[in-house]
């Protein structure tokens, strides 16, 4: 299914990748169902805009993209989705792939956006932070992203708070990391979740702490009903510490394994030039 949007001179697709169920999607917001505001879509134009001109501005196929989707300072973070832009030189256009969630359900499907709907969901604000990888990496991520690889790490069970190395639950950031993992695979291997798992230990990958005290789990768990804590071990239950992929450490490994180019980032409209915590 592919839907163009024209707005203020640009052509953005809405293209369904894969989708097992139907219904409204999310990720890194609140599982609402609430037409677009005028202001809203105004917003997420204006950002939208801002992300293409800084995007066009780079000679890379490809750059991550983090939005602050949900207000997560009582767990030390602040962005909480990212997603792939992936660049249509014909077309001259962007396209952001990544994980949402199907609202209601534990199921979850991989798509393509345009940067527009990426900014339109229901958002804490417009703030957004934009990582360009080294350009060897950013070319294998597109080769993965272009061949059977993305589905290959990609698990349709969902889990807000996916525990971390998890061979049956995923999120939208646990996604994000294994695609990452598996650019980086010997160019012979196989691509599968596993062997991206095995990558990242060797790679370094460390997982926030997420803490959830057990009275926060039992009155409605960490964002939304979409968590499965069952999938951690008793102990991380009884102390309510969750490892989970975060977008603050999955930025935090590309800079440790020197994997990260280049950085921009917006708060509340203004440039940043020294990009703080994700």
């Amino acid at each position: 299914m592919r839907i163009r949007i024209a707005l203020r001179g640009l052509i953005l697709p809405i293209v369904l990748l894969l989708a097992a169920h139907a219904g409204p999607a999310h990720a890194g917001t609140a599982c609402t169902n609430q037409p677009i505001t005028p202001a809203q879509l105004a917003a997420a134009s204006a950002t939208a805009e801002r992300t293409y001109a800084a995007l066009e501005q780079v000679d890379a196929p490809l750059a991550l993209i983090a939005r602050h989707g949900q207000n997560l300072s009582k767990y030390g973070l602040y962005y909480s989705h990212v997603g792939f832009a992936v660049r249509d030189r014909p077309e001259g256009r962007w396209t952001v792939v990544h994980l949402l969630n199907a609202c209601g359900t534990d199921h979850a499907g991989l798509y393509a956006q345009g940067l527009v709907n990426f900014y339109a969901d229901d958002l804490v604000d417009q703030d957004t932070r934009i990582v360009w990888l080294k350009p060897d990496l950013a070319r294998r991520v597109v080769a993965v992203l272009d061949g059977p690889g993305a589905k290959a790490v990609f698990d349709p069970h969902y889990s807000v708070i996916a525990r971390y190395g998890s061979h049956h639950w995923q999120n939208s950031t646990s996604w994000v990391l294994d695609v990452l993992a598996a650019a980086q695979l010997p160019p012979d291997t196989g691509i599968d979740r596993d062997r991206a798992q095995v990558e990242e230990v060797a790679l370094g990958f460390a997982p926030d702490i997420i803490h959830i005290a057990y009275g926060q789990r039992v009155l409605g768990g960490l964002f939304s009903a979409n968590a499965v804590f069952t999938d951690h071990p008793l102990s991380a239950r009884l102390a309510g510490e969750y490892q989970v992929v975060t977008v603050h450490a999955i930025l935090r490994w590309l800079d440790a394994i020197g994997a990260s180019w280049r950085v921009r980032e917006w708060r509340q409209g203004v440039e940043r030039t020294s990009p703080g915590s994700a």
